[in-house]
């Protein structure tokens, strides 16, 4: 097997030892069907591979998981570059996905976060902000979970360094999720 098979395994494997590390899916589950159901929505955020992924899991919860079901309501922060660039032009990169929580959010919404250090400045500024305006947050990290663990609701912290490996762990983990809340709604 090459490297990099093994190497992923690994740290999937890793992750499903801790005991709490299905629990803290089974919650984050939890979290977004009471927000839909409540007709609240789902923000997503991260940087690089990370917005990538935020896209990605927004797309399966507007368009489709596993089954036909209504579309859920989800936005991803990093796909606007008019907004992403005004902001960071006139603001900070730093402010570009709080200014969009600051926006687009309100009490009841869920924010998650895809930070693989747990310390991308942009994160965790939107972070605070979700928090100032009733918004529950979910951050997604590695190993140590960085500045955000002590400021997400849950954070769910992959047990590795390693860039690429974290974020397909967090992209097995947020199918987990779609998978669970397609479950509460129907086709």
């Amino acid at each position: 097997m090459m490297p990099i098979f093994s190497e992923a395994l690994k740290t999937l494997q890793a992750s499903l030892q801790d005991p709490k590390f299905e629990a803290q899916v089974v919650e984050i589950a939890g979290l977004l069907k009471k927000a839909l159901a409540g007709g609240n929505k789902i923000l997503l955020c991260g940087n690089g591979g990370s917005a990538a992924e935020a896209q990605h899991i927004a797309a399966e919860l507007v368009g489709r998981f596993k089954k036909e079901r209504k579309g859920l309501s989800a936005i991803s922060l990093t796909t606007d570059t008019s907004i992403l660039t005004s902001v960071a032009n006139d603001y900070s990169y730093e402010a570009i996905f709080a200014r969009q929580v600051e926006a687009l959010g309100q009490k009841g919404d869920v924010l998650i976060l895809l930070t693989t250090s747990g310390n991308s400045k942009n994160c965790l500024a939107a972070c605070r902000r979700a928090k100032e305006q009733g918004i529950k947050t979910v951050a997604l990290t590695g190993s140590k979970g960085g500045a955000i663990k002590g400021l997400a609701d849950i954070c769910l912290c992959v047990p590795s360094d390693e860039t690429p490996h974290i974020q397909e762990v967090h992209l097995v983990v947020l199918h987990a999720v779609c998978s669970i809340v397609d479950e509460d709604f129907p086709s």
